[in-house]
């Protein structure tokens, strides 16, 4: 990951897991395809010559227009597919027509407007009352934008009274308003013995290098990491190498911003993606569903798929986090704290924790980076030379990879 001191001379944090980005590899368009198609079941849209948007860009267009739309807007989400952005507009009925002042606002950006039932105040309210009634070990809940519910999940320990105590609090909502899913693992942060970074007798993985707000070189991390060692090393029982400034777990989210002990480190803005090569991060960016995306972790390596809900709420042993990112991307014990970025360079999240592994899958949770960097007063990158780096790479990716810029193997 480039998250290492420059003297060094090799990914000493990248982890033995990582794998290189082959010129053979899948496409990251290829993931999550089968999820499309969602708003041709809504009938929104039709009849409209919607525009192409890019992944990159369709965060941006979705603030925009929630900010037009108030009280309309109900959530929205990245059709990879087609590459469209669809953007819910509440109707009280879910018809499905999209008609209304507001769905022409829609259609005007460029994106599809979907008529459906449930507001975004609506959504929003039924998360603060399972907040109030269902904050039990083993589940979680997102906003699902492409049905329009809240998307319950119960890992294999919600069971017999927490399992009857869930699905009361998730009928108590009414109709249409959430759905239970239920998750062969369970929920717990990503945080292992072993290699990579070191701190306590505990492993995480090294999300992105920054600037404090004084000029001290750092790294953003796992929360939960950064409570549960001060100082952290690169290697195992070795000489410490940054110290923990700041560190929230559990509670508003799952981060932490480690300095180096040497003001003199030089900490590129880039991701050490194997076989010495990186991805150059320019900025950091907002999460949208059906955003593709990528993850880097000290134990699994590189591996990929899409954002499937925001605004998630965890419940893991420890304690709540709220305010994360859910996806379908896989992750194991060691990659902690890992980041997950877009093929272009642009920084989304910190790996939290979740359930399953690389084999069989399952849900994980990523820290916004734009969040954790407005916590702690820190920015990505070192100046123009790392966004000028992003340009040029995502440009050779776009002529090269048909706008990837990065591709993930399979092997893990």
């Amino acid at each position: 990951m480039s998250h290492r001191r420059i003297s060094k001379g090799k990914a000493v944090l990248a982890g033995a897991g990582a794998v290189g980005v082959a010129a053979a590899a899948v496409l990251l368009p290829n993931a999550n395809a089968s999820q499309s198609g969602a708003d041709d079941r809504a009938g929104g849209g039709a009849g409209q010559n919607p525009r192409t948007v890019s992944a990159a860009s369709a965060p941006e267009l979705v603030s925009r227009l929630s900010a037009q739309l108030g009280e309309d807007y109900a959530g929205a989400y990245y059709d990879a597919q087609k590459k469209q952005v669809v953007v819910n507009v509440a109707d009280g009925g879910g018809s499905g027509s999209g008609s209304g002042e507001s769905a022409e606002q829609v259609r005007a950006s460029g994106a599809v407007a979907r008529s459906v039932r449930n507001s975004m105040g609506e959504l929003t309210s039924a998360t603060g009352t399972l907040s109030r009634n269902a904050t039990i070990p083993g589940t979680a809940w997102a906003l699902d934008p492409r049905t329009n519910q809240v998307l319950v999940t119960a890992d294999s320990t919600v069971t017999g009274e927490r399992w009857n105590t869930l699905e009361s609090a998730v009928r108590s909502l009414g109709d249409g308003v959430a759905r239970i899913q239920k998750s062969a693992g369970e929920f717990k942060p990503f945080l292992e013995g072993g290699d990579a970074i070191f701190g306590g007798g505990a492993r995480c993985s090294l999300g992105f290098n920054v600037t404090t707000q004084d000029g001290t070189p750092g790294f953003l991390t796992a929360g939960h990491c950064g409570v549960a060692a001060e100082q952290w090393s690169e290697a195992q029982n070795g000489a410490p190498v940054g110290t923990v400034q700041a560190a929230t777990f559990p509670g508003d989210g799952d981060f932490a911003l480690v300095t180096y002990d040497d003001p003199a480190t030089e900490a590129p803005s880039e991701v050490d993606v194997g076989d010495g090569q990186t991805v150059p991060i320019g900025q950091a960016g907002e999460a949208a569903v059906g955003l593709e995306v990528i993850r880097m972790g000290s134990t699994t390596g590189l591996a990929d798929g899409s954002v499937t809900g925001l605004g998630a709420t965890v419940n893991y042993a420890e304690g709540s986090v709220s305010g994360l990112i859910q996806t379908n991307v896989c992750a194991e014990p060691g990659d902690s704290g890992g980041p997950l970025f877009t093929a272009d360079g642009t920084a989304i999240g910190l790996t939290s924790g979740g359930s399953g592994d690389c084999t069989s899958g399952g849900e994980t949770f990523f820290q916004p980076v734009t969040t954790t960097l407005a916590a702690v007063g820190a920015e990505i990158g070192t100046g123009g030379g790392a966004e000028e780096g992003a340009e040029q790479d995502a440009g050779a990716g776009a002529a090269d990879n048909d706008g990837s810029g990065v591709e993930v193997g399979s092997d893990h």
